[in-house]
């Protein structure tokens, strides 16, 4: 075992997580918030604008990641009026590229699992809480969204692990995160076991970190359902 390269390796690596760890974050961020605009558009009462929400988790559930960062990162610049438009600065960025891409899938999928979880919550519930006067806000806010984000919990933690690992495709337009970092030094060195090997390593001790995480939350929120 050739442990000066594996400290090499790990502290190499290491330098990557900054960037994986920003991307999962504000990709999540701003497709939660994508999400909500999808789930309010697909419980509305106008059927175009349901429509076009199911029509676009159709589209990014059903095309893969990794073709939707190709598309926006090589694709958008064939159009002239974008490439003369205020947005180019920022599109013309693979950053800012692969955070579109991440955050526009990222909304398929949450929108599916805000949407779940708000259709769990019991109708009882909710009769419950108008029979006590309770009005739209406050009904939401005491019992709706508690309820359903209990519930939630669990795919949530999965679409956050999912996410992690997704980041890795950002390597593929020149973002030096773990993968790219892994890459890089296997181009150079051509020892790709243990290289992958520390970058698997990596994911996983992220991942730990993200599974306990949320594992404590869903504790502390559900402590009325737990044996004396």
């Amino acid at each position: 075992m050739d442990v000066p390269f594996l400290t090499d390796t790990f502290l190499a690596l290491v330098s990557g997580v900054p960037l994986t760890i920003q991307l999962t974050v504000l990709s999540l961020a701003a497709g939660a918030l994508l999400a909500a605009g999808l789930v309010a558009m697909q419980l509305s009462r106008f059927p175009l604008l349901a429509l076009i929400a199911k029509t676009y988790v159709f589209v990014f559930r059903g095309s893969p990641l990794l073709v939707q960062i190709y598309l926006i990162y090589f694709g958008l610049g064939q159009f002239p009026a974008l490439r003369a438009s205020l947005l180019w600065p920022f599109l013309r960025e693979p950053y800012w590229c692969a955070l579109l891409a991440l955050a526009l899938n990222e909304a398929a999928y949450s929108s599916e699992i805000m949407r779940g979880a708000l259709r769990s919550v019991p109708s009882g519930h909710i009769e419950a809480g108008k029979a006590c006067g309770m009005s739209s806000f406050l009904l939401l806010r005491r019992i709706v969204v508690p309820t359903a984000l209990r519930n939630s919990l669990p795919a949530c933690a999965n679409e956050m692990i999912v996410m992690v690992k997704a980041t890795a495709l950002v390597s593929t337009i020149t973002l030096l995160d773990i993968t790219g970092i892994a890459a890089q030094i296997v181009s150079d060195t051509y020892r790709s076991i243990e290289v992958f090997l520390m970058a698997g390593a990596i994911y996983l001790a992220i991942n730990f970190a993200i599974t306990n995480a949320v594992s404590f939350v869903e504790y502390k929120l559900n402590h009325h359902l737990r044996e004396a």
